[in-house]
């Protein structure tokens, strides 16, 4: 058999190098900051974690939303109308996803209680379902099956979960155990802390924003 000529070797060659992507490129320098691959990757971070997580009841009242991406207050309130008009009004053998443009609705409801999280296109949407599920558990095991009534008198606690869970829409941290024993730690430092005659309560909520103060009905 005749072997194969200089020039088809290197035209080859050339193919093969022109096709694949060196490894330089495909993993990223170690010494790079994670400001560096945001530059390198536009909206890197956008597509890792859920926008924003509301908790609503059949009725449309808000029990608890967090924003974890930067949105105006007008953006807020349209995601709310949103929420309202499309998710409340489905029927329950409908699809739990919505899309919406450059984010979608993946929702599960729990009794009287619907958990809408807003995450990018790309995200695994049984994935956010099973996160969903995972803060409702974490819910239940703290406040012994949650109920909607815990999640209005209890507005601080169950924020207090959901920050121990996820950091800026991505999940941290999945150990329920975990999570309630950091939840019940926090509680006994704040009682320790306290001095007579003071609001425990009031200790435990002054990182909240003024709407979740106004949804505990305290002035911030």
């Amino acid at each position: 058999k005749s072997r194969s000529s200089p020039n088809r070797r290197e035209k080859a060659l050339a193919v093969y190098q022109a096709t694949t992507t060196p490894l330089s490129k495909q993993f990223p320098d170690p010494r790079s900051t994670m400001a560096d691959l945001d530059a390198a990757h536009p909206g890197r971070a956008n597509k890792l974690g859920w926008h924003f997580l509301v908790l609503m009841s059949r009725q449309g009242k808000i029990r608890l939303s967090e924003f974890f991406s930067s949105y105006s207050e007008a953006e807020k309130r349209r995601i709310v109308r949103d929420i309202t008009s499309e998710v409340l009004p489905r029927a329950p053998k409908m699809c739990n996803i919505i899309e919406k443009g450059e984010y979608k609705f993946v929702y599960r409801r729990y009794a009287s209680l619907y958990f809408i999280a807003g995450v990018p296109q790309g995200m695994n949407e049984l994935l956010v379902l099973e996160q969903i599920h995972l803060f409702v558990e974490a819910l239940d095991g703290y406040f012994n099956s949650v109920c909607e009534l815990d999640l209005v008198f209890s507005l601080h606690k169950s924020l207090m979960i959901l920050f121990e869970m996820f950091i800026g829409g991505m999940l941290c941290e999945s150990n329920k155990r975990e999570v309630l024993k950091s939840i019940v730690e926090a509680e006994e430092l704040v009682e320790e802390m306290t001095k007579p005659g003071e609001d425990t309560a009031a200790q435990l909520d002054d990182g909240l924003s003024y709407q979740e103060h106004f949804q505990l009905g305290r002035k911030p």
